[in-house]
Parts: structure tokens; sequence; C-alpha cells
């Protein structure tokens, strides 16, 4: 792209999907942001280049497969400032000219006082995080499938990009917005009933919905506490009959893997022989690089000491940055947890076509084993408790190690009058 008269880009190459495939991969998370040489607002996302690092090297080791990223909500927090568009779009310059982006809208991107849709109940809400923006940057600068709009209430143009659908491979991915009306009755949610209902399960027998604010989280955001009770009473049934098998939610910026769940309560996965039954997993993948973190929810008989109960239906739960990448043939769906600071797999959980779950902890709680990567597979170790009492072990011998050689060298130095420093990388 350009000119002669202002130059040319540098050529890039671009792979599409192939809607016939058999495999389907692709690059989720939320509330990513962009890194800046300078402070914007009070924070300037730094993990979010640790995300597109990481996620370069995938795409890198995948070649010419078809992929796609999504990202699911406040996307580069810019809240009015143009010019934070532009160092967002630079950020993800390198994977976005490679492979499809799509994003669905957040409160970072919508929300202002007098937006059409707000009800009594969503006054402690949708307030100003959209700083003015009302979806215009959003709806003029990613072009998504579908036609779905809502009016602004402004003169801007509508808002666009709030919900749609598509196939990639075996699997069905639906996107929605938290951000405008969702109950029955709605366009949106005549939308998303529709879709699932018309969901072919020979041809894509995964379903795979995405929004940005979640049904489900254990983070103490008592604030949305109103949004998540219309959900779970709206959608959380339509969900369950149409046996969606993946929920993928950001806003909260924390990576959460839920059970299997309906109403609070964990279905049974099946473990130990026993029966089993189809209920969405819920996933909070809000985790890519704004790093304000809300604090789990405190015991109800303390809550004001810093003790936060990891509930049975929190399967995982972790304040690392990273994202998730999916992975699904016509007979198995695997998403898997990567973090930022090692680049490697940390929670992982397997979903059967059939609806079943095979992994994920409900019998011990959550509590995972170590993860080894083995030809590009997952799996977990087969047992964590001889994994942690291994790496016990070892890191004593390791400190006593470092701790021989430091001594040695700061004998050494001090003998030739040399002063020791010390240095960190990260």
């Amino acid at each position: 792209v350009g000119s002669e008269s202002k130059g040319w880009s540098t050529t890039r190459s671009f792979v599409s999907w192939d809607k016939s495939s058999n495999e389907t991969i692709a690059f989720l998370f939320g509330d990513m942001g962009t890194a800046t040489p300078y402070l914007t607002f009070s924070r300037t996302q730094d993990e979010s280049i640790s995300t597109i690092k990481w996620i370069l090297r995938d795409l890198e080791a995948l070649g010419d497969k078809p992929t796609f990223i999504s990202h699911i909500g406040d996307i580069s927090y810019a809240r009015g400032y143009s010019w934070l568009w532009d160092e967002f779009f630079n950020l993800i310059e390198p994977v976005a000219s490679k492979v499809p982006y799509h994003v669905c809208i957040g409160n970072h991107e919508y929300d202002w006082p007098s937006q059409p849709w707000k009800p009594d109940w969503a006054n402690s809400i949708y307030g100003t995080d959209g700083g003015g923006e009302c979806g215009v940057p959003y709806s003029l600068r990613f072009n998504m499938p579908g036609n779905s709009s809502e009016p602004t209430g402004t003169h801007a143009p509508a808002t666009r990009n709030l919900y749609y659908s598509f196939d990639m491979g075996p699997v069905h991915f639906v996107y929605m917005s938290t951000e405008t009306n969702f109950l029955q009755g709605s366009s949106q949610y005549d939308f998303l009933k529709h879709d699932l209902e018309s969901v072919d399960r020979m041809k894509t027998p995964f379903v795979v919905v995405q929004g940005h604010r979640p049904m489900y989280t254990t983070s103490f955001e008592s604030r949305d506490a109103p949004l998540r009770e219309k959900m779970l009473e709206h959608l959380e049934p339509l969900f369950v009959k149409n046996n969606v098998n993946l929920a993928l939610w950001g806003h909260v910026h924390r990576y959460e893997r839920f059970c299997p769940l309906k109403n609070f309560t964990c279905g049974s996965m099946g473990q130990k022989g026993k029966d089993w039954e189809a209920l969405p997993v819920h996933v909070v993948i809000g985790m890519a690089g704004q790093d304000w973190q809300p604090t789990w929810e405190p015991r109800p008989d303390h809550p004001h000491d810093p003790v936060y109960p990891q509930p049975k239906r929190s399967l995982y739960r972790t304040g690392e940055f990273g994202y998730t990448r999916l992975i699904a043939t016509k007979e198995k769906l695997t998403l898997s947890f990567v973090g930022n600071h090692d680049g490697e797999v940390h929670d992982m959980v397997e979903i059967l076509a059939s609806g079943q779950v095979l992994n994920g902890g409900d019998d011990n709680n959550g509590k995972v084993g170590a993860v080894h990567k083995v030809d590009d597979v997952t799996r977990y170790s087969f047992s964590h408790y001889v994994w942690g009492g291994s790496v016990l072990v070892l890191g004593g011998f390791v400190g006593y190690v470092l701790g021989f050689v430091s001594h040695a060298r700061r004998q050494i130095a001090t003998e030739r009058g040399w002063t020791s420093l010390k240095t960190e990388e990260r």
C-alpha cells in the first residue's frame, strides 16, 4: 500500500481460511490495549508487547496454516484520543497483516452517559468508560461480518460490528455485545436465538460464544452484578438449550476457567465413570495487557480480610498475563492458556464433539500439575505432587550452587580490588 509520491510499505502476504477445512486454529484474548513510550492516563499496557510477541511466534510456527485472532473488547483503550488507536494498530500490524483480526465491542469502545440503551438496573454499569467515543472509531476502523447496528443517539453514524457469527472449520463462532440490548425481545437476542438454533452440528460440531463482560467470574466485580444477573436470566438458558461448548469473556483482567456450568452449579464431567451432561465451559480471558486487576471475591463471613477462596466452580485462575490458543478438529476442541512470562502452556481444557469435557480437575478443585509441551501437544504430568517435590529439591540444589558460586566470585573480586556489580535483565 502507498503511492509513488509518499512511498510504499513493505510487501505483506495474507492467508485466508478454507471453510471446508477439518481443523480450526485461533488465538483469543480480551483487554489488551497498547504500550506507549510515555504515560497515557495512568497505565501503558506494557504486557501487550509480550502478547503480540508470543502470538507472532506461534503464527510463524504455523506457516501457511489458516488461523485468526479474536480480541473480545477493550481494544486500544484510546478513550477518545485518536492517536492511541494509531499506536494500537502499529502494535498489532505484524499479526493483523498476516491473519484476520476479529473483534467485539467492550465498555472502553462504547460507554457514555447518554447511550441509547441504559435501563434502570444498569445505572451503575454503563458510564463514561468510552471517553466520548460512543462506538464511532470502533465502528469505522473495523469491518466485521453481518450487518448489526444500533443508533448512537447522536448525529454520529450508527454503531456497527455488534453481533455476528461465522464458521471456521469444525467450529461455529458467535460474537455478541454486552453493551447493547441483549434481553428477550431485542434484535440481538433474536439474532442469537436464531443463529444458535440454526447451527449444523454435523458440519460444525463445536459452538463458541464470545462477548466482553463475563457471565461468570469470581473477581470482586460488584458493579456489574446486575448485568450478570440479566445474562444468567436471558442468555444462559439459550446457551444450555443449544449446547454451546465454550463461552469466552473479557473485562476482568485475569484468566479464569470454570467447570461446565448451569446456574452456578457444576455439571458432571463424567470422571470416574459417572454420567455427564453437556454444559458450557465459561472462561475469562481478559489478561492480554491491561494491568489493572480486580481482587477475587472475599469470604462472605470476612468481607474485609485479604483471603480469597477459590470456589469449586472455578477450576483454574491466575493473575498472569497471556492469551489463549484454540485448536479443534471434528472430534475434539482444545483451549490452552499461554503465559506471557515464559510463552508456555499453563492451563488446558479439552472438549469432545459430544460435549463431554475430558479434563479440567472437577475432582481436585482445579489444582492442575505441570504442563509439558510435547510435539506441540500439551499434557498434564502424572502427579503434581511428585512434580512439586522435584521442583523443591531441584530449587534447593540450584540455590546451593548459586550461593557457592556467588560467594567465590565475591571473594575473588575482593582480592583483586574489584567492585562486584549485579545486573538484571527482563
